[in-house]
């Protein structure tokens, strides 16, 4: 503010001392053409005096005898009849006895500036070693008065005790304050006279303040009141020009405690006017910026490690992300700083527990795609699945999600689960515009697959010579792009058999060289069943399709003879029975009763089951995903993982010929899109050596040659 005043009275003189010459120098352009008369005696001296009396009175603030126009004239005059020099001194003189006894503000010596005008602009401007009239005026005020301690120091506390006053609500004429400060400016004593003890009586005030108002309240609790007092403080002080100098005890270890009570209750307020506050501060910003990221690794660190929250761990995640994005907008002004650490954050904590986030997030994506899903219309639904993929980019390794994903997608394509065609092409096209055509190609596979066996399914039953009481429907399944299953031989009925087979025979004529593996695990079936209350449809795996047509031949049998009928393995066998007689819907009896299956259990068709649906879905606790299927799944992806790091060792090798193992190492690195550790690697490439399709160097063992 000092600075901005100076310059803008040193500009205002400029023009008028512009002004002035053009009118005074046009007016005298001819006087110097005649011979000019000889002055009148005691001229000098006369004309002296009166410009004495007008010095007197501008140093003094009173009014001026005299006309300044008649004053700037008589020193042109004098100058003209070389009195220059005498007059230079009286000058120099009159304002020194001035200052020695008192002098309230500079500007008076614009006046005396406009006066002198002629001979600042002639005499002093031809002498080089002068300093003009300001600077005089400058420098004789600074050696007889500035630098006198006492005078100074006087001063000094004068200014002080009246911001002081205004800091506790007194009214002080802020004009006379920003005067004394511009002086100061001007005569470059500021900083050296001023600035430290105003820092120094600043730092004292509004530390004790802060304290005192810490003893008060506790300022982790009560964030509100101390913030706005803050603020108002900061704001009073910009007000006076001085926002810099208040400190004001915004101690930053103060405020880290509470700020986790602010982020846990989602007080936007408050962290929008203590990120404003720290941004004013001197290493403000990058403590809360390390506070933030510090936070956001804890409290998603929890969500992701503790396992007994595993069933909302995904929803957890995504209401995380919205609170600190919503924080990150609203608070932190999308700083780039802070949007940038909370993406750090949160791939650092999700990638703590390798895995496990993965699956947890395939299997989220499968309730919400899922028919049945009555949660979200299709645009709510789509909004999900973008905020799922942000999660997901969080996340190492994808092909743990990508196995996941498969195995539950395969189920809801072949059950016809899927709540709707077009969100499994917009979660796919997602996927692939993520992780690139390669990630996707063997999903993008199975539903190539479900459209082709529909077509073949069509000219099947065209071609269907005899017709039959069975309505069969075929998926004609690539190996290559669906999960793998294991294998289970079962006892089907003979009509069955016989539908497989000409079903097998109009296929392979068609198609040649090709081998069909039926896969009973993954059939189901609708059957029509008759009890006393009347006729209903029961939708069932083929598994239960088996046990329960073992009741048109028999009214009781033990878990042994199913075994036996149907040949389906023991502990499949317990949970299909489970599914039938301990269930939601017991078309069978189970004796004696419980809800678990034991070997010497006897079953026999429920003839009084009732039911208010026609069609009733009996739960298929066969395609729930067992812990046992979970490390199956989990154990593919590990045992996919050693196949691409052989294959990339063998690539790697095979283009380069020789190479070091830390060099190696890097390379994998590179060319890997999944997390592996240093010791899997060694472990791949030993295997590797041991099959001969690389060797250690005889002479240096930690390097390898390719064998071709």
């Amino acid at each position: 503010m000092c600075d901005r005043h100076s310059n803008h009275l040193t500009s205002r003189y400029r023009v008028l001392q512009a002004i002035v010459l053009k009118i005074f120098v046009n007016k005298h352009c001819c006087c110097y053409l005649v011979d000019r008369p000889k002055l009148a005696e005691n001229y000098t001296e006369d004309t002296w005096l009166k410009l004495r009396d007008a010095v007197g009175a501008i140093q003094n603030s009173t009014s001026i005898k005299y006309n300044l126009e008649e004053l700037y004239q008589a020193v042109e005059n004098l100058c003209s009849y070389k009195v220059s020099p005498t007059l230079y001194k009286q000058l120099r003189q009159v304002c020194e006895d001035h200052l020695k006894c008192a002098v309230k503000q500079v500007n008076p010596m614009f006046k005396l500036i406009f006066i002198f005008l002629f001979l600042d602009r002639t005499y002093v401007l031809q002498n080089s070693l002068l300093p003009s009239i300001w600077d005089t005026g400058l420098e004789l005020f600074r050696t007889h008065i500035v630098n006198d301690s006492a005078v100074q120091k006087r001063t000094v506390d004068g200014i002080l005790e009246q911001i002081e006053l205004e800091r506790t609500g007194e009214t002080v004429d802020r004009s006379l304050l920003r005067s004394l400060l511009g002086m100061l400016s001007d005569l470059q004593v500021y900083k050296d006279s001023f600035e430290e003890r105003f820092l120094i009586e600043t730092n004292r005030l509004y530390a004790a303040e802060g304290q005192l108002l810490m003893q008060e309240r506790d300022v982790s609790i009560t964030y509100g009141p101390y913030l706005h007092h803050v603020a108002r403080r900061l704001e009073e002080e910009n007000d006076r020009i001085m926002k810099k100098t208040c400190t004001f005890a915004i101690t930053l270890n103060v405020f880290v405690p509470g700020l986790s009570t602010l982020l846990d209750e989602n007080r936007v307020t408050e962290l929008a006017l203590l990120y404003q506050l720290f941004s004013k501060v001197k290493g403000g910003l990058p403590t809360l910026l390390q506070f933030w990221r510090d936070y956001i690794k804890s409290f998603g660190g929890k969500i992701v490690c503790t396992p007994e929250k595993d069933k909302d761990m995904v929803q957890d995640l995504l209401d995380f992300k919205d609170k600190m994005d919503n924080v990150a907008q609203s608070c932190f002004t999308r700083n780039e700083g802070f949007i940038n650490a909370m993406k750090e954050a949160f791939e650092t904590f999700i990638n703590k527990r390798p895995n496990k986030p993965a699956e947890l997030i395939a299997k989220y994506v499968d309730s919400k795609l899922r028919a049945g899903n009555k949660e979200a219309t299709e645009e709510e639904l789509e909004r999900i699945l973008d905020k799922i993929m942000i999660i997901f980019r969080f996340i190492h390794g994808k092909d743990v999600f990508e196995a996941f994903y498969k195995k539950d997608l395969a189920k809801r394509l072949l059950v016809g689960k899927s709540a709707s065609v077009d969100a499994e092409k917009s979660m796919l096209s997602k996927l692939k515009h993520e992780c690139g055509a390669a990630f996707t190609s063997k999903l993008e596979g199975m539903f190539k697959d479900m459209e082709l066996s529909k077509d073949i399914m069509i000219q099947f039953k065209q071609n269907q010579s005899e017709p039959s009481n069975i309505e069969l429907t075929v998926n004609i399944l690539t190996m290559g792009y669906w999960p793998s299953y294991t294998p289970m031989e079962v006892h089907l009925p003979l009509e069955m058999v016989k539908l497989q087979e000409v079903f097998k025979l109009f296929y392979l004529g068609k198609h040649s060289g090709r081998k069909l593996q039926w896969q009973p695990t993954l059939g189901h079936a609708v059957l029509k069943a008759e009890f006393k209350e009347g006729k209903k449809e029961l939708q069932v795996s083929l598994f239960q399709t088996l046990v329960l047509l073992m009741f048109n031949e028999g009214e009781e049998f033990s878990v042994e003879d199913i075994r036996t009928a149907t040949g389906i393995e023991e502990g499949e066998l317990r949970r299909t029975l489970q599914s039938l007689a301990c269930g939601k819907a017991r078309v069978l009896n189970k004796n004696p009763r419980g809800k678990d299956v034991e070997d010497g259990d006897r079953f026999n068709f429920n003839n009084d089951f009732k039911h208010k649906l026609f069609r009733i879905k009996i739960n298929q606790i066969q395609m729930k995903e067992t812990v046992e299927e979970q490390v199956s799944t989990t154990e593919r992806v590990f045992q996919d993982r050693q196949y691409q790091i052989d294959a990339a060792v063998v690539r790697i090798m095979k283009m380069r010929k020789t190479l070091s193992h830390n060099l190696l190492v890097s390379e994998l690195y590179n060319q890997l899109k999944f997390p592996v550790k240093p010791g899997d690697l060694k472990k791949r490439i030993e295997s590797l050596i041991d099959r001969d399709y690389m060797e250690r160097d005889k002479e240096t063992p930690n390097q390898y040659h390719y064998v071709a």
